[in-house]
């Protein structure tokens, strides 16, 4: 795992990717699977049925700060693994609704679909 400058999230590209690069600003679709590190237990997934790819605007805080700072540079079709610190995830409060407990750790592994 590679550490992310600034930031307590590490994170391992798994697939390397070609093609715009999520920036600041920009407007990312990903599929995404989340995992609780101390549960093992999957709390999200885009690829389940029903789901479908999750677009956001990638670094001006719409999403948990170990997510938007961890996506930023992945390039279309790259595959990421990130692992977020209850303080750059939900925090002390957790996430009740998806199960995430209080201070919970979560794993993510992304795949950039689109780069607008």
């Amino acid at each position: 795992m590679q550490a992310l400058p600034g930031y307590k999230t590490t994170f391992k590209i798994i697939k390397e990717g070609s093609g715009n690069a999520i920036t600041k600003g920009s407007n990312a679709t990903v599929h995404a699977t989340g995992v609780i590190v101390e549960t093992q237990k999957k709390f999200w997934s885009t690829k389940d049925p029903g789901q479908k790819p999750f677009t956001y605007q990638a670094g001006v805080g719409g999403v948990i700060t170990g997510w938007d700072q961890g996506c930023l540079g992945m390039k279309v079709g790259e595959v990421r693994e990130l692992v977020i610190p209850a303080l750059e995830g939900y925090g002390a409060g957790g996430f009740p609704a998806w199960g995430i407990p209080p201070n919970g750790t979560l794993n993510f592994t992304l795949e950039c679909l689109n780069v607008q």
